[in-house]
């Protein structure tokens, strides 16, 4: 055997493998930030956490947040972070109204992750059903579907943020709404997401997963909470399922 043979035997492997997984998906379940689009491209998450903080403060309730909660840049954690101290209370949920608003401002600025609209319209042509199982708002992740002409492929089944946000992900509630409005069993479902928080729900639901890592940060955070399957890029999957590999 060859040195060139020993070093493409592992990709070898793995692209089987990886066939395998995507090929033998009935049900394909996508997390909508991260492998559909980069909603915060334009209008930055940072900036979206930095005015909750800043609304909160306005009210006089800056101490609802420890000093690392405010210089937190994910506006999802700042929102659980004030539902952990006042669980489904008037100001949550004005708060979370607040989010969705800047998601929805954030729509027209999104990114569209490469190769996931043909990959997407692909995976329905070839007769999977497909999915969306977000934390965000399911208004959102609507609205960009649209923009790209890519509501046919998942409606009605579109899964977000409700107001029990205790059911957000690593929970697996949005996961199992889907398995169970599909009629999915989930050894023949699959889950695309791009954090360890939704291998975790993958897990908990029984779902095989797909980590999809834009940066090595992304890849080391999901090999971390156990990701077995990673891409860097969309492109090889999109190949494996057109049958170019």
């Amino acid at each position: 055997m060859t040195s060139d043979t020993k070093q493409t035997e592992p990709v070898t492997e793995l692209t089987a493998e990886l066939r395998g997984l995507i090929t033998g998906a009935r049900f394909v379940l996508f997390d909508f930030d991260g492998p559909i689009c980069r909603l915060f491209a334009g209008h930055k998450a940072e900036q979206v956490a930095e005015d909750q903080v800043r609304w909160l403060e306005a009210r006089g309730l800056s101490g609802l947040l420890t000093d690392e909660e405010r210089a937190e840049p994910d506006p999802h954690a700042v929102l659980r972070a004030v539902d952990r101290r006042h669980q489904g209370s008037d100001l949550v949920i004005e708060l979370e109204e607040r989010l969705t608003s800047q998601e929805l401002r954030a729509v027209g600025l999104a990114y569209p992750t490469p190769y996931v609209d043909p990959l997407i319209r692909t995976w329905h042509a070839v007769g999977a059903r497909l999915a969306i199982a977000t934390n965000n708002s399911p208004l959102v992740a609507s609205r960009y579907l649209a923009t790209r002409g890519l509501t046919d492929c998942f409606a009605p089944h579109i899964y977000g943020r409700t107001p029990d946000l205790s059911l957000l992900k690593p929970h697996p509630h949005c996961l199992n709404r889907a398995l169970s409005a599909l009629g999915a069993e989930p050894s023949g479902t699959l889950m695309i997401g791009d954090a360890d928080t939704d291998f975790q729900a993958a897990e908990r639901a029984g779902v095989r997963f797909l980590g999809y890592a834009r940066n090595e940060g992304k890849e080391k955070i999901l090999r971390a909470a156990g990701a077995e399957f990673v891409v860097g890029s969309l492109q090889p999957v999109l190949q494996i399922l057109r049958g170019q590999t």
